[in-house]
């Protein structure tokens, strides 16, 4: 992933001693272990905050974009049509619902506040919306720009690059799912399905 830097890091033969070792957990986990779900609460509401920011981003720029794009329907730019209006305010509604619930869940983790076993899917849920909430402010962006949005040129095919590519990044779909319907329906999360 160029955006983050995603690269991977091989170490060999790397001795850890005792005292670095924060946490040893049985195989299959047994329950979740606080320290294991706060790097999972710190990765999640960061990634959830990257896609956050990416989908400002494409707000931004659609605005920019429409404010000076011409038509030959209209005497004034994009900004008027009623369309790209609607367009622009799907998108700003969209936004909205982003920040405040990544913020909800992050003061929440940092408060203390006690969501017992429902903290992972608290957590997995709110980068879960973040990502497929700035998918569809990104892909609207693209409606908005046109045809002039998939130029490397304009910067918009990055942006709908990195948003499609945070459907992947930790947690993926598939895993957010699993954990927030095993945490809804009182299943253990270590519990393998069985079918039969």
């Amino acid at each position: 992933m160029r955006a983050t830097r995603s690269d991977d890091t091989v170490l060999e033969n790397a001795f850890v001693p005792d005292r670095y070792v924060a946490r040893v957990v049985p195989a299959g986990g047994a329950g979740v272990d606080a320290f294991v779900l706060s790097v999972f609460a710190w990765a999640l509401m960061g990634f959830g905050n990257v896609y956050y920011g990416l989908a400002k981003r494409a707000l931004d720029q659609s605005i920019a974009s429409v404010k000076t794009k011409g038509s030959l329907a209209l005497s004034r730019s994009m900004a008027y049509h009623p369309e790209i209006q609607h367009a622009i305010a799907e998108m700003v509604i969209e936004l909205e619902s982003i920040g405040p619930y990544l913020e909800t869940i992050a003061e929440d983790w940092s408060s203390g506040v006690d969501h017992g076993t429902q903290w992972p899917s608290k957590i997995f849920a709110a980068k879960y919306h973040a990502v497929e909430a700035s998918w569809r402010v990104v892909d609207r962006g693209l409606d908005v720009s046109g045809g002039t949005g998939i130029f490397r040129s304009a910067g918009y095919e990055r942006l709908i690059r990195d948003a499609r590519l945070g459907r992947l990044h930790p947690a993926n779909s598939f895993l957010t799912h699993e954990v927030v319907a095993k945490t809804a329906l009182d299943i253990s999360l270590d519990e393998q399905p069985r079918w039969g």
